[in-house]
């Protein structure tokens, strides 16, 4: 009766004090994603099941993380930057490709982990910890605060790169951390520094770290005939995934008939990188607003939760967050329009991927649990 009792007032705290608009928000999304990729891959159902395992996955580690308090995992910061690191170290021996993700998966029979999608919350929690500790001994822009916060920075995208060669995951990286720098406060001069740091040694990186196919997929979408006149790369990009979101008119041409997606030799990966090509021309103009809406209204969600926080590490890490959906939104969106690089970035709950879809519920649920929390002490006189 006392484990009954105690389940019974968590499940009541929940309910009233957790986020049920956020995880309404996100489940919505993930129902919506299943129902697309149900469309497109009708003749694989094994690919549906996986999905409906990860979302519940995902819902259930929202409500855990929702009572993690994020101040106690902030304080173990080295303990996880170790942990992160380690666990991207094992791609280096494990590392497996699927698809156009040379050696970014783990593989344990059928179930495929991908190592830098679930590290993104280590990362966000550790750069917010670091911003957030340094603002309060008031040397936050300082030189010696910024080195360390970008040598933590390139541990991250280096493992990230080196281990996995994936070039997606590393530029969500990096756009996360942007953001989340710019949230906190950081002076543009290191903006600029950074940028001309950045331009400075982009021919050497360009030479010498990116695969000649990496360099050719970078470039097609912006000059095509050049870079990739048979259509290699950009195949999709130029001519039928436009094609097929331009078809789909205001209301699309209905669920599973889409000419254009439903052909696996048309619009290859429709239910993960070009799962926008979808609904475009199933669920028309019309459907693409209601995508982009919920993951808009996600966003705002989670960037009120963190300025009603009241404390940067609480903000941060909702910038944070917000952050690495909206980074995937412009990327995956982009792809599918024609106007990005093709490189594997997933439209966040929609697009087929467990590590993924769990990625984003678990990093809800720390949202959530930042709504949760009263005001930490060591803030209560700030």
């Amino acid at each position: 009766m006392a484990v009954l009792a105690t389940i019974i007032r968590g499940i009541v705290r929940f309910v009233s004090e957790a986020d049920a608009f956020l995880l309404a928000l996100s489940t919505g999304s993930a129902i919506f994603g299943l129902i697309l990729i149900n469309s497109v891959t009708h003749n694989r159902s094994n690919e549906v099941y996986v999905q409906v395992g990860a979302v519940i996955i995902g819902i259930a580690l929202y409500v855990l993380f929702s009572y993690v308090d994020i101040d106690i995992i902030a304080d173990k910061s080295k303990l996880v930057f170790i942990f992160s690191i380690l666990f991207l170290s094992t791609l280096f021996v494990w590392g497996e490709g699927i698809g156009e993700g040379r050696g970014s998966w783990l593989r344990f029979g059928a179930i495929g982990i991908q190592p830098g999608e679930i590290i993104k919350i280590p990362f966000i929690i550790i750069i917010s910890y670091m911003i957030s500790n340094f603002k309060e001994r008031r040397t936050f822009n300082s030189l010696l605060s910024m080195m360390q916060i970008v040598v933590v920075f390139l541990f991250f995208v280096g493992f990230v790169f080196f281990a996995g060669r994936d070039v997606g995951t590393m530029v969500v990286y990096m756009g996360i951390f942007a953001i989340v720098l710019f949230a906190g406060g950081t002076k543009l001069r290191w903006f600029l520094i950074s940028g001309a740091i950045l331009t400075l040694l982009t021919p050497f990186l360009w030479e010498n770290f990116l695969r000649e196919d990496q360099r050719n997929r970078i470039l097609a979408p912006f000059i095509p005939d050049v870079i990739d006149p048979t259509r290699r790369y950009q195949l999709w990009q130029g001519d039928l995934s436009v094609q097929a979101i331009a078809t789909g008119g205001w209301f699309g041409q209905g669920l599973g008939n889409g000419r254009l997606t439903q052909t696996i030799d048309s619009i290859p990966a429709q239910h993960t990188d070009f799962i926008f090509s979808v609904v475009g021309e199933e669920l028309g103009f019309i459907g693409c607003i209601a995508v982009l809406a919920l993951l808009v209204t996600i966003i705002i969600r989670c960037v009120y939760i963190g300025i009603k926080s009241n404390n940067s590490l609480g903000m941060l890490v909702c910038i944070g967050v917000a952050a690495m959906v909206l980074v995937h939104m412009i990327m995956n969106v982009g792809m599918a329009l024609g106007i990005m690089p093709v490189i594997g970035v997933p439209l966040p709950f929609i697009s087929y991927g467990g590590s993924s879809v769990v990625t984003f519920f678990a990093a809800m649920g720390l949202v959530s649990g930042i709504k949760m929390r009263p005001k930490p002490i060591r803030f209560r006189n700030m």
